[in-house]
């Protein structure tokens, strides 16, 4: 695969706590320049990233994150405001205690509510796969597709471990034909950048994907 079609697939990320204005303008910026399909940013960045650079790169945020385990009034109050400021596309987690107590109807009523409050963004559903059971995985699967979300993710990025191939075909197994995939968390170099496409992948979660292929990109715009 060349650079620049991998970069296309990338939501070009930084959501660590200590992340500053300067660092969030970089990332726009190498965003914009090599052409990704999101920058991923904390909410509280959301409305001055759009006041800043316009409609020159969709901003995508995350609600919820990184436990998941807010309440779903605040969820939905989170996600009303990140669309209200601008943001495009919204990565929600879910509450894997409702997970763990088998209160899989209250994580699909709260996925429902963030879908009809966000209504025509993007809307990315984090699952946290390091912490479930395969059958936990495919529940979420069906729940995921059955709450009409975009895209079903594998993780934070903040979890004990991160996206892992075996996940990816689970889910290609279990999902519905309208859900896409978005793998995140450990995919550090172009060898498992290309693997996660190549498997299913339309979207992938990293920080550290540009600066990988930065060099790459360059050559290939100047050919």
């Amino acid at each position: 695969m060349e650079a620049r079609e991998i970069l296309r697939h990338v939501d070009h990320t930084l959501l660590k706590a200590t992340a500053s204005w300067a660092e969030v303008q970089t990332l726009c910026e190498e965003a914009i320049a090599y052409r990704t399909a999101s920058v991923c940013v904390p909410p509280c960045y959301v409305e001055r990233i759009k006041r800043t650079y316009g409609n020159q790169l969709p901003v995508c945020t995350v609600i919820g994150f990184p436990l998941g385990y807010s309440v779903t009034a605040a969820k939905v109050l989170e996600a009303r405001q990140a669309v209200r400021e601008g943001a495009d596309e919204v990565d929600l987690v879910i509450n894997l205690t409702d997970v763990k107590n088998g209160r899989f109807d209250q994580v699909l009523e709260e996925v429902c509510q963030v879908r009809q409050t966000v209504e025509k963004q993007i809307l990315k559903v984090i699952v946290e796969t390091c912490y479930l059971t395969r059958e936990e995985k495919i529940c979420l699967c069906q729940l995921v597709t059955q709450a009409g979300a975009d895209y079903i993710k594998t993780s934070t990025g903040f979890g004990t471990a991160g996206a892992v191939l075996e996940d990816i075909q689970l889910f290609r197994e279990h999902i519905g034909p309208n859900v896409k995939i978005k793998a995140a968390g450990g995919i550090r170099t172009r060898q498992q950048l290309e693997a996660f496409l190549r498997a299913g992948c339309q979207r992938i979660g990293s920080s550290g994907a540009v600066a990988l292929l930065r060099n790459e990109a360059i050559a290939e715009n100047e050919r």
